[in-house]
């Protein structure tokens, strides 16, 4: 759906309550998304993007059903503390079968990484998010992928291929080599190894969860974001 056709957005988003009940109406596809994903208005009258699994490309190196990894990246976050993934919920009564059903963010989609990373006060923001996906091991955190909403609230979407087992780490956020990771988060890391949510045992095999926890106590104890040089930096494609 092309932006200038898109409805305004209602304020708050939609709750992971009510997204997880309640008729949805297809409004269209979203332009540019690589899987299919669809603005949906929900029954509360908020709007969502619903990813059915159904429209999902196969990929080499990871396997069918994203939207699994999609919720997994949000219940990560909400267990570090972190709240920059919008909610989102598995559902399996939607009109093109079983998938993830996010809250969709009013953003200027004209901004991106690139245009915001040097603004002081998204600093500490963009660390949380780095180091997010060092122990999520996220494989294709693009520029595009960062929305900025309407009260400078920083998100991350489109949060699906993490948790591969194999190291697999893609990723423009490396103007933050070297930054020191929050005590608060570090000391979520810890807690979270300690005690990983249950509900991965349903998103993400028995290997990628032993490796999500080896992640979290490396991460923990290196106490500081990365620092590659340009040449070894993994960057994902296209960057925006």
């Amino acid at each position: 759906m092309p932006e200038n056709q898109r409805p305004p957005s209602s304020e708050p988003l939609a709750t992971e309550a009510e997204l997880t009940t309640g008729e949805v109406t297809i409004l269209g596809r979203i332009e540019a998304s690589s899987n299919g994903a669809l603005l949906v208005e929900l029954e509360s009258g908020h709007l969502g993007v619903y990813k059915p699994a159904s429209l999902e490309r196969p990929l080499w190196d990871f396997t069918a059903g994203l939207f699994r990894r999609e919720r997994a990246s949000y219940v990560l976050a909400r267990q570090l503390g972190l709240d920059f993934i919008p909610p989102i919920v598995i559902r399996d009564d939607l009109p093109l079968g079983r998938g993830s059903l996010q809250s969709f963010i009013d953003a200027d989609f004209d901004l991106h990484y690139f245009e915001l990373y040097d603004e002081p006060d998204l600093r500490d923001r963009f660390i949380e998010v780095a180091a997010f996906d060092l122990v999520a091991n996220n494989a294709d955190r693009k520029a595009g992928h960062l929305l900025l909403d309407q009260g400078r609230h920083l998100w991350g979407i489109d949060n699906a291929l993490c948790f591969h087992a194999e190291p697999k780490l893609r990723t423009v956020i490396w103007e933050f080599g070297g930054a020191p990771i929050p005590q608060e988060l570090l000391d979520a890391m810890t807690h979270t190894a300690d005690d990983l949510n249950p509900e991965f045992t349903q998103l993400l095999s028995q290997r990628e969860r032993r490796t999500l926890v080896h992640r979290l106590r490396v991460v923990a104890s290196m106490r500081a974001l990365i620092d590659l040089d340009v040449d070894e930096r993994p960057y994902p494609w296209p960057l925006i």
